[in-house]
């Protein structure tokens, strides 16, 4: 007996998610009766670039994804076949046109697929984990409501310190595990949409 295997659910990402995260408490000070401090030390390189949980980093978004493919296909095929017979004897009564054949087969195919995709623009988003290695996992969301709908705007990844500028910029092309999500509701969205009864038809529809 079979056992069909059970359907995998994808992951809903949950709505807080993507909110800011809050600094941390300092830690206590340990008075051992030292001057320097080790504690929350950073230095004056650093500047006031940002590096602790809750600090604030602004995503430059200059995504640009641009693919392109195309492939072709031709086969060709001919062959013909031809007997004469003889002039005498029984087989003389057959013409010699009656006993050729021949066929041909040919085939030609084509296919290209193209996409391109850019998005451009700034959000400004939280660390919300410090990894011993250095790096840091960053989150936020930007929501903006217009007067014919909303658009949302979701950046999460992984980024370095060394990749920080002065003002605290990183660009996207420099964060790993980069999740982008840009959506939108509204009359705008809705007009952009097939209705319930198309979109059951095209699933239906064997053209």
């Amino acid at each position: 007996m079979a056992l069909s295997s059970p359907a995998i659910a994808k992951p809903k990402t949950a709505p807080d998610s993507f909110a800011p995260a809050a600094p941390g408490a300092p830690a206590a000070t340990v008075a051992n009766g030292a001057i320097f401090q080790g504690d929350g030390y950073t230095p004056l390189t650093s500047g006031n670039r940002a590096g602790a949980v809750g600090d604030i980093v602004t995503i430059q978004l200059v995504e640009r994804i641009s693919a392109s493919k195309s492939n072709s296909a031709s086969t060709g095929r001919n062959g013909s076949i031809g007997l004469t017979p003889p002039a005498t004897g029984p087989l003389g009564l057959f013409s010699p046109t009656d006993i050729n054949m021949g066929g041909d087969q040919s085939f030609k195919g084509k296919g290209e697929a193209a996409q391109t995709s850019a998005l451009n623009g700034e959000v400004s988003v939280t660390i919300t984990a410090v990894f011993p290695n250095g790096t840091m996992l960053v989150r936020g969301e930007k929501m903006l409501t217009l007067n014919r709908g909303d658009d949302r705007v979701q950046f999460s990844g992984l980024i370095r310190a060394a990749d920080i500028s002065a003002d605290n910029r990183i660009l996207s092309s420099r964060v790993a595990d980069a999740q982008i999500r840009y959506t939108g509701k509204g009359e705008i969205a809705r007009a952009s949409k097939q209705g319930w009864l198309q979109r059951f038809f095209s699933k239906i529809s064997p053209f």
